[in-house]
């Protein structure tokens, strides 16, 4: 498992893919009653799939991340391991579960607005930011001061999906609730630098590339949690970034307090922010960009959402009750 934790970082994924993919290879080699995976072959692992989808009832995705765990263990680690090269013949013929083509969960700019009225400070904050920049949970609560450029009205998203930045718009009214939050965490970071406490984390090596970059106010997150934690690499006491599931639980709350039965997450807030985006007529190839889709094709699914029968258009059924 440690060999399987420096490949991971040493291709520098995300500590969110380092954590599930460690997660589904420990429960592959339990289910399998703790045989070494090099013992095990196709059957096995097709096995193991099976019972995630007839037993565990899990998604077609969720089944495809434990998949591209398992080829990452035989191909990355096992085989680098055993000094050999190339692929293993069986996995080539693994295929991956068929996700349904669902459309995504979208709110009405009522109900958006029905829904940020439910919440305030911080998570109202976050939750705007969501929608008004098409922004990931993450990425939201992962906003350093140096990304922020109020004078621009534009946000830089750092180490977003895929490891890639983009450059996202900035409401203009959110500009003095922005404003009012960089102060409130440039008071953050005066106590902690005048009480001589760390720094905040920082990606792979970066903190040693800039010793100085954990202690300074630019790299210094919006919205810090109010306690010190571990840090995942260094395991140095850090302050990292506001708890994401806090804004979960209070974006359920307040789904529930604004009247609102779509099964919504703060996720839907970015699918909210580029469907309203394409009603309005904005392109599709800027609303790609400001996602972060790598094809546009990715992007195409608010078509369908938005719809493109023509004004004219009535249903039959309402030409036979005239």
């Amino acid at each position: 498992m440690q060999r399987v934790r420096e490949r991971i970082r040493a291709r520098h994924y995300s500590l969110r893919t380092e954590k599930a993919y460690l997660h589904w290879i420990r429960r592959y080699i339990k289910f399998h009653g703790f045989r070494h995976p090099r013992d095990l072959g196709r059957e096995d692992l097709e096995a193991f799939l099976s019972s995630l989808a007839t037993q565990d009832g899990v998604s077609a995705s969720t089944q495809n991340q434990a998949l591209s765990a398992l080829l990452f263990l035989y191909r990355e680690v096992l085989l680098e391991s055993d000094g050999r090269r190339g692929t293993v013949p069986w996995l080539d013929n693994v295929t991956r579960a068929k996700k349904p083509e669902r459309l995504p969960v979208v709110l009405s700019e009522l109900e958006v607005q029905r829904l940020l009225a439910q919440l305030d400070g911080e998570l109202w904050l976050q939750a705007a930011l969501m929608y008004g920049s098409g922004l990931r949970v993450s990425e939201v609560v992962g906003i350093r001061i140096q990304d922020l450029d109020l004078e621009k009205r534009s946000l830089m998203v750092r180490g977003g999906k895929g490891q890639k930045d983009r450059t996202v718009m900035v409401a203009e009214r959110l500009v003095p609730h922005l404003d009012v939050q960089r102060q409130r965490a440039r008071t953050r970071w005066e106590q902690d630098r005048a009480a001589g406490r760390g720094g905040v984390s920082l990606p792979f090596a970066l903190a040693r590339k800039y010793p100085r970059a954990p202690t300074e106010f630019g790299w210094f997150w919006l919205f810090p949690a109010d306690d010190f934690c571990r840090d995942a690499y260094s395991r140095a006491p850090v302050r990292h970034h506001a708890d994401l599931a806090r804004l979960q639980r209070a974006f359920k709350a307040a789904l529930r307090k604004a009247g609102i039965d779509k099964p919504a997450t703060p996720h839907t807030l970015r699918h909210s922010f580029a469907t309203h985006l394409l009603q309005s007529g904005a392109d599709i190839r800027t609303i790609q960009e400001l996602l972060g889709h790598n094809d546009v094709s990715t992007t195409m699914i608010y078509t369908h959402i938005v719809g493109r029968v023509g004004s004219g258009t009535i249903s039959p059924m309402d030409r036979l009750l005239q």
